[in-house]
């Protein structure tokens, strides 16, 4: 793994540009990973691929870029949004940062009956997933969007894109996980899936699960495919993380 810093930078690049980094980046470049001039560090914008660079003016306040050549051309991720109920602070985090190291090309905080966390922060989940695409070597930032109820997402679905529904209910007698009503292991969904090709989403619920009226409705659209994530009840967190994970492997970017 390189040891040369890499920073996100909203700037065009190109060989001879000159990059004035924002005052925060400026610090963690200069004072906190210690660059001096001349040092090299790794830029990327999500456009223009990365390049190579190096400090031409350092202070402690202040920190320029010189753009020397290009390292890699532009590449994207493959089209996957992670659709989440916010949870508590600490696993709303850990959903975002993991999301984005999963290959997430889109997160969108999704308000349900249930939620318990409607106040979402997105520009502090955004510099989350800024700082995870630069620890992770991605090209590219998820977009992160407002939080939207559960009804509007659905309701302004893309027209051609799948929802991977994670489902951990089951209807009859008994409480969780009755005999009736079960969904099929996603595994299993996603390898007869006729035409996997196309764009995806993954919906975790809240704590607690969506209620039966959500839980209905989501069963009632064509676009969606209701799924189990195994026989034990998964904390949200684990749920988006084993869902991605399951989804790269046999669709996306891992094979």
């Amino acid at each position: 793994m390189s040891t040369t810093p890499r920073l996100f930078v909203d700037a065009p690049l190109a060989e001879g540009a000159h990059i004035t980094l924002p005052r925060e980046q400026a610090h963690y470049l200069i004072n906190v990973m210690r660059r001096e001039t001349g040092a090299p560090v790794r830029i990327f914008n999500g456009r223009d691929g990365e390049w190579q660079a190096v400090v031409s003016e350092a202070s402690r306040k202040s920190a320029v870029l010189a753009v020397e050549s290009r390292l890699r051309e532009q590449t994207g991720v493959p089209p996957l949004r992670l659709c989440f109920a916010p949870v508590k602070k600490s696993r709303t985090d850990f959903i975002v940062e993991k999301a984005t190291e999963l290959g997430a090309s889109a997160i969108q905080p999704v308000i349900t009956r249930r939620t318990q966390s409607e106040r979402v922060r997105t520009d502090r989940l955004m510099a989350l997933a800024t700082e995870a695409t630069e620890q992770t070597e991605r090209l590219c930032l998820p977009d992160v969007s407002e939080p939207v109820t559960l009804e509007r997402l659905l309701a302004d679905w893309p027209q051609g894109e799948r929802v991977i529904f994670c489902d951990e209910s089951g209807e009859g007698e008994g409480a969780w996980g009755g005999p009736e009503g079960r969904a099929r292991p996603m595994l299993d969904v996603l390898q007869a899936e006729p035409d996997p090709s196309g764009s995806w989403a993954i919906l975790i619920g809240p704590e607690g699960g969506f209620d039966e009226h959500e839980r209905a409705h989501l069963r009632s659209l064509s676009f969606v495919r209701a799924v189990t994530l195994g026989p034990r009840i998964l904390r949200a967190d684990t749920a988006a993380v084993t869902a991605l994970a399951l989804w790269q492997a046999v669709l996306g970017d891992w094979r």
